[in-house]
């Protein structure tokens, strides 16, 4: 009757134990794809703001239509990406071809004055800081997963019950490696 008991005991504890465990993995999971839901809410509404940062500039720059040309094509491609690695590089010809229209406005300065632009160029900003700050939530819960889906004994539930790993939202290496350079301050 003891021995009955003690088996009953350790089946109950296992029990607990994959319930504590698989749950854990569960809540990793849901955290890492409301991370990557609001990943994709930012980037939506950076390449919303597109169109009409276009509209306004070629108002003033109306014979840039290369740069014009290969913003709405990132902004295309970024549109029809899938899955993590897919849109980060997206994301990154996306965030390329931004940067040539932003040199285009330096050269109109009139351009650089209006209301309008000013006020679009803040609102990519904000933008840019939330899918950042996004990208780190991301990140950061993909770090947790796929380190509790590889430490053992958790390891092995992940096995049973399908968990895999998750690839990192990641810079491409020339953004990462103008990210690692020092910013020159110049007076």
């Amino acid at each position: 009757m003891i021995a009955l008991w003690i088996i009953l005991a350790v089946v109950v504890v296992i029990a607990l134990f994959l319930g504590v465990v698989y749950n854990s993995l569960v809540t990793l999971k849901v955290r890492v794809d409301e991370a990557w839901s609001d990943i994709t809410v930012q980037l939506k509404r950076r390449l919303d703001l597109i169109p009409n940062l276009v509209e306004t500039v070629k108002g003033y720059a109306s014979h840039e239509s290369s740069v014009f040309e290969a913003v709405t094509e990132a902004r295309a491609n970024a549109l029809n990406a899938k899955g993590v690695k897919e849109t980060a590089v997206a994301d990154n010809q996306f965030e390329g071809a931004l940067k040539s229209l932003f040199a285009v406005s330096e050269a109109y300065p009139d351009l650089k004055a209006n209301q309008n632009f000013i006020e679009l160029q803040q609102e990519l900003v904000d933008t840019e800081d939330k899918i950042q700050a996004s990208r780190r939530f991301y990140n950061g819960g993909v770090r947790d997963l796929n380190t509790k889906i590889q430490i053992f004994p958790s390891n092995i539930i992940a096995n049973m019950f399908g968990f895999k790993n998750r690839d990192f939202f990641e810079l491409d290496e020339a953004e990462q490696k103008a990210a690692e350079k020092p910013v020159d301050v110049k007076f």
